[in-house]
């Protein structure tokens, strides 16, 4: 009911404290005989302010604003109000009595009080819903949980004022730990700033001494990620308590789910910071172009699909060999994007007649290829097959793109291509030759031969987390099994990203085409420092409230064939450049002749076709120089491993 009357009475209130303030303003210029001595003057001028005001204040609106939320716009906005108010008043006045009688600056002392009458009636509105003075408040009988926020930040403020206006809220902040320059017993919404970093186990201490268990420590701070999160998921599961984090400010909005803290993952402990993305470029690339993406509902081209659709494309085209993964991704894109134009094809990359099918009836402008196949240790039992989806099936889409004239195809690649000691690194590698050999056959210059305009852009990164095949999601099953977590090496190190940063900086790549980007390069996404396998699976026990090797033990199971204890982006041969782009790189190979390439993967062909795998190991040897002593040695770089150690002797 209240509600339903609350703009009616807030404007009511106001032309109140209106018809109020004029009286007040006049007996503070002129005194009690003053007004006395004027009365059916200042009657008629009170009714002439109301008539104005009533006028500025619908004009202003500021009975919509609710008295519980007022801000600091706000205030600007109801200081404003009774300046036109009164200026208003003063110019009618002009007109009607020339001022006569009107003690000038009245005018002025009305405008500070009327303006201090609404702003102070609001704040104190604000202040009992926030509850400052209730019981609770001044005996400290809060029933919600005491939190520790880590950085006196936007979030932070936010976060503290959400809960302090909700009756039912289940945290209470108690303190801050600051990660900037908040001076060390400050205030942010009461709650006061009680040290840095360096001090947070101390704190924890006292705290505890004084009678109060803190039970979560929630991160305010965005911009923390890396070693510092290690130290604070150590210090917190020392102390047994549990570790949340807010959500950015800029992810709140529309996004309708309040100051609502998630767990913090394995995501928030990589060290690499955020790349920032050329949208507008992004944009051009994708907006209104007709788009292939091959392998659309593996979890690369899902994500893929999914950023391509935000940028409005003309029409989208899903290949997929996968009934379940192509019906998933397109029911998706139905449900996000339900006026998008779209086709969903099930097909096989390998098969020729169907990529020509896709190509004819679609008409792409741009092609996006990430259909391969990506498992280390099966590929390794499985060569051939190996090589009919990564380069023949390669082979298939870019002969399309050329035949079909199309602007770009961008080739997925992995780290694994560099110096491959795997079937599937190899077999990467020769794809990414074929297209780098395709892209600087295309047209050389003076070349009038060569006439086709296709541009390859091939981009290489290392492990996505989350992926399917993803050491992560495996370790996750792991811990909900109870252990234990099966790490192959002590020491084995991984590049590792995000599947949705992997996507935006694919997209980036692509736009360096229009960007003058040499033929035959390839582009590598920076992956930030590798990552220890080991440190991310004792980092995601103690997420897990748990303790590594008494909770939840770690077991070696040493490396599996084709695997190495480290990867590396870019081989040695190839030349770095600069791409002026955060996030990319870019190398200059040394690239064999498209004549020679092509004959190879001939001959690769006829023996895959025949499963002939001793044939294909032998080629993947020719056309890949030092494969065969990385292979049959399993990378000499890697320390010998015999998978009798324990975490406990590390």
């Amino acid at each position: 009911m209240i509600d339903k009357y609350r703009a009616p009475l807030i404007f009511v209130a106001d032309l109140m404290m209106a018809a109020i303030s004029l009286p007040i303003a006049v007996y503070l210029r002129l005194g009690a005989a003053g007004i006395l001595y004027n009365i059916p003057t200042l009657t008629m001028l009170v009714v002439a302010f109301v008539l104005v005001a009533a006028l500025v204040l619908w004009r202003a609106r500021l009975h919509r604003i609710a008295w519980r939320y007022v801000s600091v716009d706000d205030a600007l906005l109801i200081a404003t109000t009774a300046v036109a108010i009164n200026l208003f008043f003063l110019a009618m006045m002009f007109f009607w009595t020339r001022l006569d009688g009107i003690p000038r600056s009245s005018v002025l002392i009305n405008i500070l009080l009327l303006t201090a009458m609404m702003i102070g009636s609001r704040l104190l509105m604000r202040v009992w819903h926030e509850r400052r003075f209730t019981r609770d408040e001044i005996f400290g009988a809060r029933a919600a949980v005491p939190v520790l926020l880590i950085g006196a930040t936007d979030e932070a403020e936010a976060f503290i004022l959400t809960t302090a206006r909700d009756r039912k809220a289940s945290f209470r902040a108690v303190g801050i730990i600051n990660t900037g320059t908040r001076p060390v017993g400050g205030l942010v919404r009461g709650v006061t700033v009680l040290g840095n970093l360096s001090e947070l186990e101390a704190i924890l201490t006292r705290f505890a001494l004084n009678g109060t268990w803190i039970e979560h420590i929630i991160i305010a701070d965005p911009s923390m990620r890396g070693p510092t999160l290690h130290d604070i998921v150590d210090i917190a599961n020392s102390h047994s308590i549990k570790l949340n984090r807010l959500p950015a400010m800029s992810e709140l909005h529309g996004a309708g789910g309040g100051m609502k803290v998630r767990p913090v993952d394995v995501t928030d402990l990589l060290s690499r910071p955020q790349a920032e993305l050329d949208q507008p470029s992004m944009l051009r690339l994708v907006g209104g172009r007709r788009i292939l993406v091959t392998g659309a509902g593996g979890s690369i081209g899902s994500e893929l699909v999914r950023q391509i659709a935000a940028l409005k494309p003309a029409h989208l085209t899903l290949l997929e060999l996968s009934e379940y993964n192509l019906y998933e991704i397109d029911r998706q894109i139905g449900e996000l994007w339900p006026g998008l134009s779209r086709t969903a094809f099930i097909g096989d990359v390998r098969d020729a007649v169907r990529v020509e099918h896709v190509f004819s009836t679609e008409r792409p402008d741009l092609v996006f290829h990430t259909a391969a196949l990506k498992h280390v240790p099966l590929l390794e039992t499985h060569p051939s097959e190996a090589v009919l989806t990564n380069v023949l099936g390669t082979c298939r889409m870019a002969d399309a793109c050329i035949r079909h004239d199309i602007e770009a195809m961008v080739l997925i690649s992995t780290d694994k291509a560099a110096h491959p000691v795997s079937v599937m690194g190899a077999s990467k590698r020769i794809a990414e030759s074929y297209c780098q050999s395709l892209d600087i056959e295309g047209r050389k210059p003076g070349d009038e031969r060569n006439t086709s305009r296709t541009r390859f852009v091939t981009v290489r990164f290392g492990n996505v987390l989350g992926s399917a095949g993803s050491v992560v999601p495996l370790f996750q099953k792991q811990l909900e099994s109870g252990g234990p977590l099966t790490v192959t090496h002590p020491q084995m190190t991984r590049y590792f990203m995000t599947i949705r940063e992997a996507v935006e900086l694919v997209l980036e790549a692509a736009t360096l085409k229009y960007a003058g980007l040499e033929r035959g390069h390839i582009v590598v996404l920076d992956m930030g420092e590798p990552v220890n396998i080991l440190t991310m699976a004792t980092q995601m026990i103690k997420l897990a409230g748990l303790r590594p090797d008494k909770d939840i033990k770690i077991a070696f199971t040493g490396l599996r064939p084709g695997e190495r204890l480290t990867e590396t982006l870019f081989q040695t041969d190839e030349e770095l450049v600069g791409t002026g782009h955060a996030g990319l790189m870019v190398g200059r190979p040394q690239v064999a002749d498209h004549a020679f390439v092509g004959k190879l993967i001939d001959k690769l062909h006829e023996a895959a076709v025949r499963h002939d795998d001793e044939a294909v190991l032998e080629l993947l040897n020719i056309a890949v120089a030092g494969f065969a002593d990385r292979h049959t040695k399993n990378a000499p770089i890697d320390v010998p491993f015999s998978g009798a150690t324990q975490y406990s002797e590390i």
